[in-house]
């Protein structure tokens, strides 16, 4: 999943760093279930050929289609093979601890989920699962989970994904640190799923886009999350704090080390975005959707209910979740409730935007940009992961729930609808 835009951080985090900015720190390592603290993930890409790598020696028996591929994670990385016989369910296995073997790894779950048609009939089936990995030192293993999924090979509008697996890191360290003579919750993040927490060098004068795939997640307003603007930082990157210029320093290729230093270089410090936590105000925006029409927001919803949805095409979960999303505006629109939807496709995805938009039913207004995770509202609103939801009074611009699911948006919906009447 490309989860959530906020999330509520994990009391009890016990890692520290003293007042001095120059000492050792040594985070709390999160093995599974670090995609959701984080706050969300970023897919990465392998794709797969029928061709066996030499470095495999020994796969499962009984395979009918195999297809073998290596996901980049840790030194070397890992093969895998993927085997999906017309008519039968697929099969994923991982050579999890990199012996050449597929066959005496722990079994991957790997579970297709189905996507009906218009016409109720079985249409797509899109797999999801997950496998444990040793990505430490010799002597200092640390077993980290990675999410893989797939989109079902004969689906028309992905194509250009038939022959490709995503995966995402699930594991990170958590813990405290003190800047300043304060203290902040933290999240060691190795967003490109590398397996080292040192990332990739940047070169002197590299752009503001470029990254080293690893980063320091800061909870700076103490609002429990982590927002994606004043809140994030680049491990490769000065960034500043209360005034004060920092640096990371030191850091251990498995993330279990590392120092925060005062740097010689000063830049500016950015504040996080707007709390828009349930109770607060929405912040108001004005934008052009994609019939060409402007969108003031929430001024052009009063007297209406309105989830703003930020999605994207190529967003497995967000496409996952669409159904109960598109079934709460067949069931409430009727009485009052709107959906406003805030894509994150790019210049190049958003092309997609009417096939997928008709496929699934959705017939709200959308806002696309085309600048991915850089859309404008998006970034002004601090959204940096999606499925992402923010359940909004239009007459008063309160916001009355965020990141809903399934049952829960339907009861929310209906209790605000009930409110409003």
């Amino acid at each position: 999943m490309i989860i959530a835009a906020t999330l509520v951080l994990t009391a009890g985090l016990t890692a520290t760093l003293s007042s001095a900015p120059d000492e050792t720190i040594r985070l709390t390592p999160v093995a599974k279930g670090a995609s959701a603290k984080l706050g969300g993930y970023t897919p990465q890409k392998t794709t797969f050929t029928g061709e066996k790598p030499g470095g495999v020696t020994k796969v499962p028996e009984g395979l009918t289609a195999p297809a073998y591929g290596t996901i980049n994670i840790g030194e070397g990385g890992v093969h895998f093979v993927i085997d999906e016989p017309d008519g039968k369910p697929a099969t994923l296995s991982i050579d999890a601890n990199r012996n050449g073997d597929l066959t005496d790894d722990a079994p991957v779950e790997w579970k297709g989920r189905i996507t009906k048609g218009k016409d109720g009939k079985p249409d797509t089936t899109m797999y999801n699962g997950s496998a444990v990995i040793d990505i430490g030192e010799k002597d200092k293993p640390f077993m980290a989970s990675i999410s893989m999924y797939r989109f079902d090979r004969n689906d028309p509008s992905r194509a250009a994904l038939k022959s490709t697996l995503l995966y995402y890191n699930d594991y990170a360290y958590q813990g405290e640190v003190n800047l300043g003579g304060t203290g902040y919750k933290v999240m060691l993040n190795d967003a490109m799923a590398k397996g080292d927490f040192r990332g990739a060098p940047l070169a002197a004068g590299a752009p503001e886009s470029a990254s080293s795939g690893v980063s320091l997640l800061i909870d700076v307003n103490g609002n429990g999350k982590f927002d994606s603007r004043g809140e994030r930082f680049d491990i490769a990157r000065p960034f500043n704090i209360g005034g004060t210029t920092y640096e990371v320093s030191g850091m251990a290729r498995d993330g279990s080390a590392f120092k925060i230093v005062k740097s010689s270089q000063t830049v500016a410090e950015i504040a996080p975005p707007p709390d828009h936590g349930v109770g607060k105000q929405i912040t108001a925006f004005e934008a052009t959707d994609t019939a060409g029409k402007t969108v003031k927001f929430p001024g052009d919803y009063t007297g209406k209910i309105v989830l703003i949805d930020f999605w994207a095409t190529w967003c497995g979960p967000c496409m996952k979740e669409m159904p109960s999303v598109v079934k709460a505006y067949q069931n409430h629109h009727a009485k009052g409730f709107e959906i406003l939807g805030i894509s994150l496709d790019s210049d190049k995805s958003i092309t997609k935007m009417p096939e997928v938009m008709e496929k699934s039913g959705m017939t709200w207004r959308q806002i696309a940009d085309g600048k991915y995770w850089k859309a404008e509202i998006a970034q002004k609103y601090g959204v940096n992961s999606i499925p992402a939801t923010l359940l909004v009074d239009g007459t008063t611009g309160k916001i009355l729930g965020a990141n809903l699911r399934g049952e829960a948006l339907d009861k929310a919906i209906e209790k605000a609808l009930d409110r409003s009447n």
